[in-house]
Order: structure tokens, then sequence, then C-alpha cells
């Protein structure tokens, strides 16, 4: 199992200064012409490769907590007793933060399963035993919802996860799932990417909107919005939204703007952290009253 070869690796200690920095959010260049559209199985390959694999369980080891997430976790998700819920969990760094705060009613899933041999292998490792890791699917959380009839009184879906979901329409079931799955008020905590970001983006945009409109773009992206990249940690899908569209999905999927603002305005990170992951934005919303059905 990759989980125990991958432990002595992710313990040696990271130097920032060798390593590259990440490339540029731009359109994976195949060798040979892509034939099919990016899907769940593209981006679930991806993750269960042993790159993307060592890539994340060293942030699980090393990194932690952002400085960001760990001020809105405290301001959201006041009550330590509470069960909370994060979706696509990866290695477990969030949730092994959250453990380390108090939270000890965790239940995390993601759909790469390799990732949550990791989460599982880190969490014994710590002590956490007590933490619930499942192999599920985000657009597809009938199962959970059968299985935790109680609710949830929080839930987590942190470093970009639900804008990796190829498709609006699929990024919509997760958020209508995890709805189901909390009780009402419960807050939603998240990160997106924003489009509209800066300058820069916005130009990089106008570029790819041309593309759109003459058919030039990747023929395996979705949507506009999509970007396909590789770069020394892997091969990632993500979907960069506006803040108007994310705004739209989670109000169409029952769930109350609460809060947003970017990573730069919540916390001064450290180095490790603005290298691990570029600019985002936070964003909180709270379950509605109403069915999103």
């Amino acid at each position: 199992m990759i989980a125990t070869r991958l432990l002595t690796f992710v313990g040696k200690s990271k130097n920032p200064a060798s390593d590259p920095l990440p490339l540029p959010l731009y359109p994976f260049a195949s060798s040979s012409p892509p034939l099919h559209k990016i899907s769940s199985e593209t981006v679930r390959a991806d993750f269960n490769d042993m790159t993307a694999v060592l890539h994340y369980t060293r942030a699980a080891h090393e990194l932690g907590l952002w400085e960001s997430e760990r001020l809105l976790i405290e301001r959201f998700f006041t009550d330590e007793n509470a069960s909370l819920l994060e979706a696509g969990c990866g290695a477990g760094r969030v949730t092994m933060g959250l453990w380390k705060l108090g939270f000890h009613r965790l239940t995390a899933f993601d759909f790469a399963e390799e990732l949550v041999d990791q989460a599982r292998s880190l969490a014994a490792e710590r002590g956490a035993d007590k933490v619930t890791f499942l192999h599920a699917d985000a657009t597809h959380l009938a199962p959970l919802a059968a299985r935790f009839t109680a609710g949830f009184a929080g839930a987590l879906f942190m470093f970009n996860g639900l804008m990796q979901i190829p498709g609006r329409r699929n990024r919509r079931l997760a958020l209508k799932g995890l709805h189901r799955l909390c009780v009402p008020g419960a807050p939603l905590l998240f990160t997106t990417h924003d489009r509209d970001i800066s300058a820069s983006e916005q130009e990089l945009w106008r570029r790819e909107t041309e593309k759109w409109v003459k058919g030039e773009q990747n023929p395996r992206l979705v949507e506009f919005g999509d970007r396909y990249f590789e770069d020394d940690t892997g091969r990632t899908f993500m979907h960069l939204p506006n803040r108007a569209e994310i705004l739209e999905d989670l109000a169409l999927t029952g769930w109350v703007h609460a809060f947003d603002d970017l990573l730069c305005a919540i916390a001064k990170e450290r180095r490790a952290v603005l290298e691990f992951s570029d600019e985002c934005r936070f964003g909180v919303s709270r379950r509605g009253e109403n069915s999103a059905d």
C-alpha cells in the first residue's frame, strides 16, 4: 500500500529555496491530441497519481492549517463538540488541523482512494483514531445522507476542492448534497480562485474568451473558466469562477451567503503557505431552512 511507503519520505524537511515554484494556471498541453473531455475519472486518476499523493501527503505532514483557515474556523465554528464534515479531505491536512484545535467529532471524505489511505495513516500516527474517513464522491452523497441522519453542524470544502469538480451542474450537485447533510444554520467554509482578482487575470481571461468565441480553446475543457495544467506537483483540473458565479450557485443550492474575502485580506501567511497556494477567495455560507432539491 502506498501509505506505508510514503511516511518516511514526507517526514523529511522541505527546502523552499530549492523547490521550483508552481507554474501558472495555463491549459495542460498533451503530447498527443486530446480525445475526450475532462471528467471526474480524469480528476480522480490525477489525484491518485504518485506525484500528487506525495505532494498532498507532504503538506498534510508538514504544513498544517494556514493562519487564514484557523482564523475563519475559530470565527464560524465555535462549538468544539459539534459534528463536522470535511469534503475533499485529501491526505488529511485540514482534518488534522481541526483535530488539533479540539474538534474531535469529525467525518472526512475524498474520492481519491490513495489520499484517503494517507489521511487514515496520518490520523493513526497522531492519535486521531476517532476521525471517520470515508471514500466518497461529493457529487453522489446520498449514501452519506442515509448513514448520517442526524445531520452535521458544519461542513468544510477546503483548498479549492469544490472547483476541482468538472462541470457547473456537478458542482451544484455537491453543494446540494452538503446541504442535505447539514442542519439548518450550519456553516460551510470553502475556498475558490477568482478570475476577476487582478488586472492581469482579467486580461488573461479576455484572451481566453476570444479563444472560446473562435472555438480555439483546449478541447478537453468542459466550460469557460476551466484550466487543466501540469507542474511538479502533478496534473490538476481547476475551474476558476468569478464571485457572481459562486454566489449564484450557493443561492440556487440552499446556502445563504455570510462572508467572503481574499486570503491576503484575512491573514499574513507563512512563506510555506504562499508557496503551496495561489491567492484564493474564502467563503462562508449557512445552510438555509428550505430544501435544496
